[in-house]
């Protein structure tokens, strides 16, 4: 039981809490920038003042007790509380300041980040936006785990992204997804319809990859399997191999950004659609600045 006269410190509530989540007392040093023997002293002291064990050694590893679970849970609804309360102090300013922290992929980072950095640089210079590249399962799993506040994550038909408990999400806009073939000058053959390219060599993402399932699943129904001789998540590289004339891929039109493609596009059966939305912790959507940023995203997106 809670030693008598003892409140328990949130911050140490909280590497309890990021135990659970990242499994290791070394993830949770490197997560929150301290030292491992720093992380467990802390947790050290808490089993101290809760007066119960809350970690047990299997192997080399920790293993939290049931009484650390009731406390994890708990602390979950305490940084929700925590965090609406920031956010209702900050809504009762005049002025939208503070940091907050972005996850991105690679061509919302290109097509809309710009844009939106700019709106919030003019529209509200007292915010700081920190911005991370990073693939959309990864980052809305790291948004829930409050490594970021924001993440602009993507969908693929018949690919749902993850759900995760207290995220909300808002759809930022729709855009085609077309085979991008060669300019004609560097054609291998002329393609007028995905089955033309089953003879063509393919770049798609790597394996795990929402757009890779998809891809690999759309040339088998059009009764294929693709030749996919080249792997990489960097969609400009994909697209220097289509315009030399290497390969062909799906490419989202997102990708150009609005300027002319660079590759010939070639329109796919039912004209599949990709959704790109924005999620954030729920206890933490009326804080200015997200607001602010999300509204910025959603113009760029307009």
């Amino acid at each position: 039981m809670v030693l008598e006269g003892t409140v328990l410190d949130v911050r140490r509530l909280r590497l309890l809490r990021e135990l659970k989540i990242r499994g290791t007392i070394a993830e949770v040093a490197s997560a929150l920038n301290f030292s491992p023997s720093s992380v467990s002293q802390q947790l050290s002291v808490l089993e101290q003042e809760t007066g119960v064990e809350l970690l047990r050694k299997v192997g080399r590893r920790v293993q939290l007790t049931p009484q650390a679970e009731i406390l994890v849970g708990h602390t979950d609804a305490l940084l929700d509380t925590l965090e609406r309360a920031e956010a209702d102090l900050g809504a009762s300013l005049t002025t939208v300041s503070g940091t907050i922290r972005v996850a991105v992929f690679q061509s919302a980072a290109l097509a809309l980040m710009p844009a939106a950095l700019s709106a919030m640089r003019r529209d509200h210079p007292d915010v700081r936006v920190e911005m991370v590249q990073h693939e959309p399962e990864t980052a809305l799993a790291e948004t829930w785990a409050r490594d970021f506040d924001v993440v602009v994550a993507e969908q693929y038909p018949a690919h749902a992204a993850p759900r995760h408990p207290g995220l909300d999400r808002r759809q930022l806009a729709t855009d085609p997804i077309r085979l991008a073939c060669p300019p004609v000058a560097n054609e291998i053959h002329p393609v007028l319809r995905i089955e033309d390219a089953a003879d063509l060599p393919w770049v798609m993402e790597p394996h795990g990859a929402a757009s890779r399932h998809f891809a690999e699943q759309l040339c088998r129904r059009a009764g294929f399997e693709p030749d996919v001789r080249y792997q990489t998540a960097d969609l400009q590289a994909q697209i220097r191999l289509i315009e030399s004339g290497n390969a062909v891929a799906l490419i989202p039109d997102l990708q150009w950004a609005g300027e002319p493609a660079s590759c010939r596009l070639v329109d796919l059966p039912d004209l599949p659609r990709r959704t790109i939305f924005t999620s954030a912790r729920e206890a933490g959507v009326t804080r200015p600045a997200i607001v602010a940023f999300r509204a910025a995203l959603e113009t760029a997106a307009a």
